[in-house]
């Protein structure tokens, strides 16, 4: 963990410049209330600054690779300042998909079929008339992976196609079977082991566009009822009150393992992580009320010069929210540009890793 310093004059520098960045706000009243009010508030802000805004930790193997994310991507280096009303992991979770914007994205819609009967939806954004790009085969390609039952239409997932576009890049979202109002036509949905899909997907863009440089960019980790009712108990599955019990009745018999462990043991990425071969940039939040920072993977991480782990102190589940009303763009966000942006315009640095 980043150690906190108790230093009077560094504290109250970081006071003076959170209140003119963070916190503008005018106060024309007078008296005991003001008074308590500016106690309670200087308090506070002491608190948030010594032990909620911190800098993130960047673990990696590789020294080139962390000079390279240092140099091209600053964020990484900078205290992260969650919203100072809504830090709390859980807060952050909840908040996010509620009070962030959804910005308007224009799909083009591609189903792919599969080998075993089902199909695959992709949600295409060319970019077409951007003007930084305008060669389509040679345009930088976006491969976004939506977490847990999610699509498209996500907010998280429509920020990351809109900083694209001002980036020049084209998009294509990979939406899982049985999500985006896709129907199943198989039994089949998705876990987190399974890649078989996720391989005929990236084959598939690379054959689109075999000359354009392909980044992929995943979030975390949905069905529908009629087709899945042939093979389960949907009502059973439905009543399972923890991830843990509907895995038990649904993901490790859909996939054939003989139990949770066995999925969860096949699913964990401490020991694949070793088998990449591929620059990796990994943002996860310590107090992530999903992936906590006990089941981080930092040693192993450590073992690879291709994979970086960048982990903040608070950010909740795919929250990172920052600034006093986050709107429109959130910390994670500004990790996704800088890094691909990096990827694109640096690759040349990266191939000496």
């Amino acid at each position: 963990m980043i150690e906190v310093t108790w230093n009077e004059n560094s504290l109250t520098r970081d006071l003076t410049v959170y209140l003119e960045n963070q916190v503008k706000i005018n106060l024309s009243s007078s008296g005991i209330g003001l008074s308590l009010f500016l106690g309670i508030g200087a308090a506070y802000v002491c608190y948030y600054l010594s032990t909620v805004a911190k800098k993130p930790q960047l673990i990696t193997g590789s020294a080139t690779l962390s000079k390279f994310l240092r140099r091209h991507c600053p964020v990484v280096t900078e205290t992260y300042y969650p919203t100072f009303w809504c830090w709390e992991s859980r807060v952050q979770t909840l908040l996010r998909p509620l009070i962030t914007a959804k910005p308007w994205v224009e799909y083009r819609n591609e189903l792919i079929k599969t080998v075993d009967g089902g199909h695959i939806s992709l949600d295409w954004n060319n970019n077409d008339d951007n003007a930084l790009y305008p060669v389509p085969a040679t345009r930088p390609t976006i491969l976004i992976l939506p977490g847990l039952t999610g699509s498209s239409k996500e907010s998280y997932v429509l920020h990351m196609v809109k900083q694209s576009e001002r980036l020049g890049y084209r998009c294509v979202v990979f939406n899982n079977r049985g999500v985006a109002g896709e129907r199943l036509l198989t039994p089949r949905t998705y876990c987190a082991a399974n890649t078989e899909d996720l391989e005929m997907v990236i084959l598939h863009v690379r054959n689109a566009f075999p000359e354009a440089p392909l980044m992929a960019a995943g979030v975390s980790m949905g069905g529908h009822r009629q087709i899945l009712n042939k093979l389960f108990n949907i009502d059973y599955i439905m009543k399972a009150k923890t991830i843990r019990e509907f895995d038990e009745r649904f993901t490790s018999v859909m996939f054939g393992y003989k139990t949770n462990v066995d999925y969860y043991k096949d699913a964990s990425p401490s020991h694949k992580l070793k088998s990449i071969e591929v620059p990796v940039l990994c943002l996860n939040a310590l107090d992530d009320v999903f992936s906590p920072a006990y089941a981080i993977p930092m040693q192993s991480a450590k073992q690879n010069p291709n994979v970086a782990l960048l982990l903040t102190a608070h950010g909740g589940h795919i929250g990172f929210l920052e600034g006093i009303f986050p709107r429109r763009m959130t910390y994670m966000d500004r990790i996704f540009k800088q890094f691909i942006q990096a990827v694109v315009e640096h690759k040349d640095e990266l191939k000496s890793i």
